[in-house]
């Protein structure tokens, strides 16, 4: 798996878990809608900074989700 693949799987596996569609986390992430389509569509290549930049967002949103324990 290629780093470009397993960032596009981070991104994916993020979606799944905070039920996010790609449009809307392009948006908040890195103001750009089309930013996840791209990146499987076009086979964009991000630069170390909006790599940073989209990292920082999932932590972000992550650690303000509601915890989903049950109890």
């Amino acid at each position: 798996m290629t780093q470009a693949e397993a960032f596009l799987d981070e991104i994916d596996r993020f979606l799944d878990r905070s039920k996010m569609t790609a449009t809307a986390f392009g948006r908040a992430a890195v103001n750009d809608p089309n930013f996840v389509g791209d990146l499987r569509n076009k086979g964009r290549k991000p630069n170390l900074g909006l790599v940073d930049r989209v990292h920082a967002f999932m932590r972000e949103h992550e650690d303000h989700a509601p915890s989903q324990e049950v109890a």
